[in-house]
């Protein structure tokens, strides 16, 4: 009855909509779910409008996604501040079932709690491509540590057929992660889950963060999203970017949103391999510090466009890397690897990439020996 009233009262249009066959129960509860912080009905009205036509020909899974971004631009308070009011919220709860069973619940930032969901079921998957590979190998070494383990943590000889080899895993990928989850809570290790060979200790968790780059350079409001789905916030989001080894720029277009393009902060090793092969050195001239002693600099700057491509990345030495962002000093690329730099006076000096040791093939008639 109060969700009968929530979607009659805060969004009469999705009501209507539902009352007329254009969407399911299960678009009227994601739409809702989505917009139920907007507090000004306007808002709200213009908020179900936008998502019901997108909502009429796709899944409520799909519809969930796109109604969260699109609620978030209807937000009167910008998501830095709100979720700093939803932190204080955060805690963790118990809530008994019958059969002597209990529920253990969490609520806290969106970015801790996916990492560490994702991290569980790594693990958890481990553990299942673990116990196959002692079924189909039951004399590969750590095997027989590895399944003491599991007798210690859920009983004698539990996961043994009667001819004493391994058997499969019988619990599913979700009860797995529940135990992992009390091992580590209870115990600080995946005690009874882990190896020999230590595979467990080695995973960490993946998330992918989505930031429009104006957020993250601290000039914008619009929210991050974690997997594509979850808001977060522009101070979780600078930080998680901020310790990423790598990231992927993914440009799009600023009114139709399509993609058009994505590269990597980052050079790969193939571009590694090739920027050393030109450079040699460092390209400010009459420098020869070796590019293993030099950073890998964007020539324009990737924060404002400047694309991770070999016409546009060159080795500099620490000092010449500070001389080029700190003074007046610029560097302009230009082809086949030649620098200009432009000095303070205006002055301009060429660096020209060192030539590479080449092998020729000249033509020999003389007749072979043989």
């Amino acid at each position: 009855m109060t969700d009968a009233s929530f979607l009659v009262e805060r969004f009469p249009r999705v009501w209507r909509a539902l009352g007329a066959g254009l969407i399911s129960a299960g678009h009227a509860r994601v739409i809702c779910d989505a917009g139920e912080h907007l507090d000004d009905p306007a808002a709200r009205d213009a908020y179900a409008g936008e998502v019901l036509g997108f909502a009429e020909t796709e899944s409520p899974n799909r519809v969930a996604r796109m109604a969260r971004r699109v609620a978030e631009r209807y937000q009167s308070r910008p998501i830095g501040e709100r979720h700093k009011d939803a932190r204080a919220k955060r805690g963790v709860w118990v809530k008994d079932l019958p059969d002597g069973m209990a529920e253990l619940g969490m609520c806290g930032p969106a970015a801790l709690v996916h990492g560490a969901f994702d991290r569980i079921t790594a693990m958890a998957k481990t553990v299942q491509e673990q116990t196959v590979q002692e079924q189909t190998n039951p004399t590969a070494p750590g095997t027989d540590a590895a399944a003491q383990a599991r007798e210690s943590a859920f009983g004698p000889a539990a996961d043994k057929k009667h001819d004493g080899t391994a058997a499969k895993d019988p619990r599913t990928l979700s009860q797995i992660r529940a135990d992992l989850t009390l091992d580590l809570l209870l115990t600080g290790i995946p005690a009874g889950h882990d190896t020999a060979a230590g595979l467990l200790a080695a995973i960490t968790a993946t998330v992918s963060v989505t930031v429009p780059v104006i957020t993250l350079m601290g000039a914008g409001t619009t929210p991050a999203e974690l997997n594509g789905r979850t808001p977060i916030d522009p101070d979780t989001a600078r930080r998680l970017a901020g310790a990423a080894s790598g990231w992927d720029r993914i440009l799009t277009h600023p009114i139709t949103g399509a993609l058009l393009t994505v590269d990597r902060y980052r050079p790969g090793a193939d571009l590694k391999r090739h920027l050393r092969a030109r450079d040699q050195r460092c390209r400010f001239p009459t420098c020869g510090y070796p590019p293993s002693d030099c950073d890998i600099d964007h020539h324009h700057d990737a924060a404002h466009g400047g694309a991770t491509t070999a016409e546009n990345l060159g080795h500099l030495c620490r000092r010449h890397h500070t001389l080029k962002h700190q003074t007046p000093w610029h560097v302009e690329p230009l082809a086949d690897g030649l620098y200009a730099w432009t000095s303070p006076t205006g002055r301009t000096y060429i660096d020209t990439p060192p030539a590479p040791h080449t092998i020729t093939f000249t033509e020999d008639d003389t007749p072979p020996p043989f």
